[in-house]
């Protein structure tokens, strides 16, 4: 539980709205468990002790291994205290560290992480806009970044593959399309190739009266 009993109605009521969007968000890829409030449902063993994060991600497999853990902190509870005893036992965890807090409060959260050396593998700024509420990322580990380019190129291996089949697919397709018709192509230009060329009637009557003719000049040459 924080050591920030109660906070303000307010900042309540935001802090249990962030983590109801942030559970939308983190259940395309995580199985979400959700501990609003002083609810107390998806605990996180740290040495013998259960701890209770806003959000904890875990593995969609039946052992539902934590992947992540996610602790939304509203403009009271960004303090030493806090940071001590919640941010640096979820960092303790091989599950990487997910900070969620007001912009305004961006500076402070740093400062705190880098003077307690919480390794944190996130850290997200949110804001509200009327109605709608706004997440900027500030800062990301180099753990983290590492493991985001790693998910990104297996992404693009899966797609290669997944991709693959489908163009031998098309590959053949077309083939057997293609050959029906270079087939006919080829019949209708067979007669073209082997007939002859028509000769006219009144050529063929000039070259016979030549050949008649060509004896006696020869025979008058003679003489």
């Amino acid at each position: 539980m924080s050591p920030i009993l109660v906070r303000p109605v307010r900042e309540q009521l935001e802090h249990d709205r962030v983590i109801r969007l942030l559970q939308a968000k983190y259940k395309k890829k995580f199985d979400v468990a959700m501990n609003p409030g002083t609810s107390q449902t998806t605990p996180v063993v740290i040495g013998t002790s259960p701890w209770y994060p806003d959000l904890v991600l875990l593995s969609a497999d039946r052992g539902r291994k934590p992947l992540g853990t996610v602790e939304v902190e509203t403009a009271e509870s960004v303090n030493h205290l806090e940071a001590m005893s919640q941010w640096a036992a979820f960092a303790r965890l091989r599950a990487p560290l997910h900070l969620y807090v007001p912009a305004a409060s961006v500076d402070t959260a740093k400062r705190l992480c880098v003077d307690l050396q919480i390794p944190v593998a996130e850290i997200w700024a949110f804001s509200s806009l009327g109605d709608q509420m706004r997440f900027a990322l500030v800062h990301r580990s180099a753990r983290a970044s590492e493991a985001k380019a790693r998910e990104a190129d297996e992404r693009s291996v899966k797609a290669v593959k997944r991709a693959a089949p489908a163009a031998k697919t098309n590959t053949a397709k077309t083939n057997k399309m293609s050959r029906p018709a270079a087939a006919k192509t080829k019949k209708a230009a067979a007669p073209v190739g082997r007939g002859k060329a028509p000769v006219k009637k009144g050529a063929t009557k000039g070259a016979a009266t030549r050949q008649k003719a060509s004896p006696p000049s020869r025979l008058r040459k003679r003489k």
